[in-house]
């Protein structure tokens, strides 16, 4: 009788992981949203962030967890962007060290902007986990759409994934028992 429920687990756990991985991100096009999110901590993202909003797919940008050393003008040098762009529409966000922390700041920041629909940017392979997050703190009132940048050809590897999907088993199950 154990060993059938042990086999039972193993399948729903296997069966899941299959599922995360159909989850993963890609990226949007041609989509507008009220406002652009993007989650630091890998390559790609700050640059597809800013193309979406230079393509005014997006009125304004938050880049959430940025490192509490950087100032606004040295990451306007790093990726080129103007003056004007800077003042109006991008945000930097100090607060966010990790992904539920990313979604408290980001929840914060809609608020206080009164947007209803934003646009996730993260790595492929954390979207799933991030777009819980944010869902589960924005609550229904705000719409919130993945536009994943892909990892490279040999990234992320099996256990950076294996990684996250139990991130995200762990925060799916603490989600459903209300100990968010």
């Amino acid at each position: 009788m154990i060993w059938r429920i042990g086999l039972l687990l193993l399948l729903a756990w296997a069966l899941g992981f299959a599922l995360f991985l159909f989850s993963l991100g890609k990226p949007l096009d041609g989509r507008k949203t009220d406002a652009i999110v993007v989650l630091t901590g890998g390559g790609g993202r700050i640059d597809r962030g800013l193309a979406v909003l230079r393509a005014g797919d997006a009125k304004r940008m938050l880049v959430s967890g940025v490192d509490p050393d950087v100032r606004p003008v040295e990451l306007a040098v790093q990726f080129k962007i103007d003056r004007q762009l800077m003042a109006c529409c991008i945000d930097l966000g100090w607060q966010a060290v990790d992904t539920r922390s990313n979604a408290d700041e980001t929840a914060k920041w809609v608020q206080r902007h009164g947007f209803k629909s934003v646009r996730l940017v993260t790595t492929d392979w954390h979207m799933p986990r991030a777009r819980m997050e944010l869902r589960s703190t924005l609550g229904g009132d705000v719409e919130v759409v993945g536009d994943a940048v892909r990892s490279g050809p040999n990234s992320p590897g099996w256990r950076v994934l294996f990684r996250e999907y139990h991130k995200f088993l762990v925060r799916r199950i603490a989600l459903w028992i209300g100990a968010g």
